[in-house]
């Protein structure tokens, strides 16, 4: 644990020295917002929730894209020679996981000041939120690890990442739609249940296998 503590450190004093990159995620996030204002004034629930998700995949895939593939060879040497593979992988996720959770609340801020708030029930749709951040980070954070061993390529994650995120994006559009209803618990729910169990999955399983990529 603290080995990962002190990488998740690094991670976060790394991002506050690059402020730019972080400025630019901050701009991602409120220009697309923006567009969506000047196209579309007045949406209805279903619009508001599809094009919400759309926003925080793009959002999510150029933030988790550098996890990986922005790290030089030597550094990977360096890291090779101080952790285990999985401390690094566990801290790369825990820290884009945060990353997108706070990206993904502005976006809903965003989305409520320029479109109005049609969600019904708040704080499930911010759980749905939260799981479904935590499931693109868990994928992209992998995949990113895939691409940097594959000429190291930002063009190379979203391909790689169609198959795996198609099914993440019906189960969390399926939830966040009832929240914005409010509909009854139980249904959103059962929703979640399968976010959780899809996002354990894609975790174990890159715990599993990155160490092999991680050699490579």
């Amino acid at each position: 644990m603290n080995a990962i503590v002190q990488l998740l450190k690094k991670e976060i004093i790394i991002e506050w020295r690059q402020r730019y990159a972080l400025n630019g995620m901050l701009l991602q996030v409120l220009s697309s917002v923006f567009v969506v204002y000047l196209s579309v004034k007045v949406l209805n629930q279903n619009t508001w929730n599809g094009v919400f998700w759309v926003v925080m995949l793009f959002i999510s895939i150029n933030a988790i894209a550098k996890s990986f593939i922005g790290e030089s060879k030597g550094r990977n040497i360096y890291y090779h020679m101080l952790v285990q593979p999985q401390q690094l992988l566990l801290a790369k996720f825990i820290y884009n996981a945060i990353l997108n959770v706070l990206l993904s609340i502005l976006c809903i801020c965003a989305f409520a000041i320029f479109m109005g708030n049609p969600i019904q029930s708040f704080s499930l749709f911010l759980l749905v939120t939260m799981m479904g951040c935590i499931g693109f980070a868990a994928t992209f954070t992998m995949l990113s690890a895939i691409s940097s061993k594959a000429g190291g390529s930002n063009l190379l994650m979203p391909v790689l990442s169609l198959p795996v995120i198609i099914p993440l994006l019906l189960i969390i559009i399926k939830a966040s739609k009832r929240a914005l209803d409010g509909l009854d618990n139980s249904l959103i729910l059962k929703d979640l249940g399968v976010l959780l169990i899809f996002n354990v999955l894609v975790i174990v399983l890159a715990y599993i296998l990155f160490p092999s990529l991680w050699k490579e």
